[in-house]
């Protein structure tokens, strides 16, 4: 009897601690997709010029990639991956419904993954990250311009969470194929965000911003019609 109920007590801490991501519901989803949907400007393909701010100056050209990532159980996020970034390879960008605010998880050159918290401010997405030994406070903001075209990404370290702010590196990056001038843009049928590759339902012509949309949308033909229905009924 005492074993069945260990059982039975271990089994209700399985549950209720879960996995957060799968333990989302559809309504919290769509929730952390609209908030998501307020970076769809990052969504692509994007080569820019670093520059250290810290001792002697070094320049240097690096590249990196957005998209989205869909599951069936599963939060959305946005997926980065950097190339000859001199201190990440690649991240995650999740929202916390509970916290109400982003979560962005970073793999290092080291392997390692350092995770930040982060919110909206002044119109820059802005994360933060604090040393449990060191108590070293870690910032790295990111915002574009030129409605879209133009990407830039500031890292910047506070010594024992004392002091200022003191800039490690910045990396501006454009926007391959994008106009700084603007002009017109096709819609994601998926994200809302920038439509950048066809795909094609009922015959008609639709587009999508990135390689995880595109999945996404090919799914099925329940979940090509489905982004279609929602995309023509936003846009009346």
């Amino acid at each position: 009897m005492r074993f069945q109920l260990i059982v039975g007590a271990l089994a209700m801490m399985a549950l209720a601690l879960g996995n957060p991501t799968t333990a989302d519901t559809p309504k919290e989803r769509e929730a952390a997709k609209n908030a998501l949907q307020n970076f769809h400007e990052y969504i692509g393909a994007w080569k820019g010029d670093g520059e250290t701010k810290t001792g002697k100056s070094e320049f240097w050209k690096e590249a990196m990639s957005w998209g989205w990532k869909f599951s069936k159980d599963g939060a959305p996020a946005l997926l980065v991956e950097f190339k000859d970034n001199k201190t990440f390879d690649k991240g995650e960008v999740k929202y916390l419904n509970d916290k109400k605010k982003y979560q962005l998880t970073l793999t290092g050159k080291d392997k390692k993954e350092q995770v930040f918290e982060g919110e909206i401010k002044q119109k820059r997405l802005v994360f933060t990250r604090v040393d449990a030994g060191s108590m070293d406070k870690y910032t790295l903001s990111m915002f574009t311009t030129n409605e879209g075209a133009l990407f830039k990404l500031e890292y910047a370290l506070q010594a024992g969470g004392k002091g200022l702010d003191k800039k490690i590196f910045e990396v501006s990056s454009k926007k391959e194929g994008a106009s700084i001038s603007g002009g017109k843009k096709n819609e994601c049928v998926v994200s809302g965000g920038v439509g950048t590759m066809p795909v094609s339902y009922n015959g008609k012509t639709y587009y999508v911003c990135c390689g995880g949309c595109r999945d996404a949308f090919n799914e099925s033909e329940a979940a090509k019609k489905k982004f279609v229905e929602e995309f023509e009924k936003n846009k009346k």
